[in-house]
């Protein structure tokens, strides 16, 4: 246990000790042994962080942007400085492949810097006026305190995509962690903000146990300074939130989930199809909500395209995240692992084929590919957080397009052609916040309105969401008197 680290919860600037000094237990996905120790916080202390960030909130909302650009370069620099240290903490803490983490490391350290630039976006515009003598301008105000709820998978990178665009839009914000992985969600993001100085309070991060979460929550929505709940998760998950804000007219930004469908044409180049799916379908074994989830290719290319699709599957590595040479790394819990294997013989039972995979060693499940599975078994019609991915074959294009819109998800999607233009008449029928031509569902460019429509959210990444965290005042002035009716 002396090795095991132990980590405090983060507000107005300082480590605190949770309450009685509780703490919980963190477990490695992949060898099940202690990775940290961590403050078990609750309601008392998101009411410390919350009141925290709402102290720092005037002096921060008024923080010119140059000094907030300096804080965010300053922190990428520490990112790249600590890279090897946090994508080795991402694997053993959330089964991230060591590739997979270096690039969640990357893209943050190259989001802070892009962000830096967002803080000199127009902070409002110069309207037109039928009124004589008047001058009409609307200003962006920052909104308060933002909760954001950030999750486990693509831990680090999510994390800070659910500080920066509320900060850097003036807010200030507190970070509830997923408790599967807080240091990677929260805490070590704690930790480079204060080393890269940013003011107390600006960002605060509380960490809980299982289970413990709705406590936390209760104080959010509770609370009158927490002004936005911002949620990075799941569709269950933000039903509730969105419910409860609604009471309390509370700003809701949702970036959920997405049953991501890949449509491949019959012109397409067949191998290169098979890999775009192979990377779309896997990737993070299949833990990450752009991950395809359907894969629906004209039947002219079909069989082809299965069995190359099959080969290529069995050749990917599988085993210990922190073997460089692994592709597929464990699922984060031995719950994902259940509800994989549920999903899967469930379609089984219904007539689904299993043409490989659908089995596991401890968490690590194999890559798993399904063909005939009927439309009411649970894996064709809801997210799987997993590497499975169920293949459909279709005469036409059109019957594609209607495949692809046939859930309620829309987060993110693909259409692979060789002829482009085919695909972007295609394009905009599907109905999905992310449409990719000739490239995988995994796709994300940073100053990119990234986000989905439908179930899977709304609110968008890149510079547009400054907007999701910000009002529009409207200011309208006059150089002479008004004449009134009476």
């Amino acid at each position: 246990m002396s090795t095991t680290p132990t980590y405090k919860y983060y507000a107005g600037g300082k480590w605190l000790e949770a309450q009685d000094a509780q703490t919980f237990e963190v477990l490695e996905p992949y060898s099940r042994q202690p990775f940290a120790r961590v403050a078990a916080g609750g309601r008392p202390e998101a009411r410390v962080a919350v009141q925290a960030a709402a102290e720092a909130f005037p002096a921060w909302s008024s923080t010119p942007p140059a000094e907030r650009a300096r804080l965010f370069l300053k922190a990428a620099e520490i990112v790249k400085r600590r890279r090897s240290e946090i994508a080795n903490a991402l694997a053993r803490e959330t089964g991230s492949t060591i590739s997979f983490a270096n690039f969640q490391q990357d893209l943050v350290a190259a989001t802070l810097e892009q962000a830096a630039g967002w803080m000199y976006q127009p902070a409002g515009q110069v309207l037109a006026t039928n009124q004589p003598g008047a001058h009409s301008i609307a200003v962006r105000r920052p909104l308060g305190v933002v909760a954001s709820f950030t999750p486990w998978n693509g831990a680090n990178i999510l994390s800070w995509r659910a500080v920066i665009s509320p900060i850097g839009a003036g807010n200030t914000v507190v970070v509830k962690p997923s408790e599967l992985a807080p240091v990677s969600a929260g805490l070590m993001l704690a930790e480079i903000a204060h080393e890269a100085g940013f003011p107390e309070g600006v960002i605060n991060v509380v960490s809980h146990a299982p289970g413990a979460a709705g406590e936390i929550a209760d104080e959010f929505f509770d609370n009158p300074d927490v002004r936005v709940i911002n949620l990075i998760g799941g569709v269950k998950t933000a039903r509730m939130l969105a419910e409860r804000a609604g009471r309390t007219l509370k700003r809701t930004v949702l970036e959920l989930g997405g049953y991501n469908p890949m449509i491949v044409l019959d012109d397409v180049d067949l191998d290169y199809a098979v890999r775009t799916a192979t990377f779309g379908s896997f990737f993070h074994q299949g833990q990450i909500c752009l991950n395809t989830r359907h894969i629906i290719v004209q039947r002219k290319i079909y069989d082809e395209f299965v069995t190359r699709f099959v080969a290529r599957t069995r050749t990917l590595t599988k085993g210990d995240p922190q073997n460089p040479a692994t592709i597929i790394g464990p699922l984060v819990t031995p719950a994902a692992v259940k509800l994989v294997d549920d999903r899967i013989k469930e379609a089984v039972a219904k007539g689904a084929v299993v043409r490989t995979g659908g089995r596991h060693e401890g968490q690590v499940y194999e890559p798993t590919i399904l063909t005939d599975v009927p439309a009411d078994a649970l894996v064709a019609q809801e997210e799987t957080f997993g590497p499975v991915v169920v293949v459909e074959a279709v005469d036409t294009p059109e019957e594609a397009v209607a495949a692809a819109n046939r859930t309620m998800y829309g987060l993110s999607s693909s259409i692979l052609a060789g002829d482009t233009y085919r695909a972007f008449e295609l394009a905009p029928k599907i109905q999905c916040g992310i449409v990719n031509v000739n490239t995988a569902t995994v796709n994300d460019e940073i100053h990119a309105p990234m986000g989905g429509v439908r179930d899977s959210g709304w609110g968008r990444t890149g510079p547009d969401s400054l907007a999701d965290f910000s009002d529009v005042i409207w200011i309208n002035s006059r150089s002479a008197q008004t004449p009134y009716p009476f």
